[in-house]
């Protein structure tokens, strides 16, 4: 008689698995302002120049007087939706294997930097990301095309710690070497 067991000592080992969602790490919730106000402000900017470009020489023109600034509202707001939606759908992830950064909803980008790939690694901190006690982290890595990731809205100590984490990995993979 055959042991039942013997047959489940011969099943092929699982294939791979994806990282588990739980592990993609969101970024912090003081980042969804600044992601919102920079979009909107981004987006009101141009409209605003072309309202009063516009004003100016269609002095002449019939049009009311709140159809241009209404633009101008409406740029903002569809410009503060895009940047919550830009928040919203960024995540990163910190494993064995190195960092991962996942970005979008309708157009979706997936990068992996394998730690054997990263050259040197920058910490920026504009004024707005200073006020927010935020910070954007710059991953430059070897090779010409694409050679930096850089991940925005990261919570300035973790940023340090991805700084210093993947550039411990770095060095231990040259030690290794």
């Amino acid at each position: 008689m055959s042991d039942p067991q013997a047959g489940a000592d011969a099943s092929p080992p699982p294939a791979p698995t994806m990282p588990a969602p739980d592990r993609w790490q969101k970024l912090p919730a003081r980042a969804r302002t600044l992601f919102v106000a920079t979009t909107a402000f981004g987006f009101a900017l141009p409209f605003a120049i072309a309202t009063i470009v516009f004003g100016i020489i269609a002095v002449a023109l019939p049009l009311p007087a709140w159809l241009l600034p209404a633009c101008v509202v409406v740029a903002a707001a569809f410009g503060a939706w895009l940047g919550w939606r830009r928040y919203r759908h960024t995540r990163w992830l910190l494993d064995a294997d190195g960092f991962g950064l996942r970005r979008g909803r309708l157009w979706q980008s997936d990068t992996r930097v394998p730690g054997s790939r990263v050259q040197h690694l920058d910490i920026r901190r504009g004024p707005l990301e200073r006020h927010f006690r935020l910070a954007t982290l710059v991953i430059h890595t070897a090779g010409t095309r694409h050679s930096e990731v850089s991940l925005s809205g990261l919570d300035a100590v973790d940023a340090e710690r991805l700084r210093d984490h993947l550039a411990r990995q770095t060095d231990d993979d040259d030690d290794a070497d």
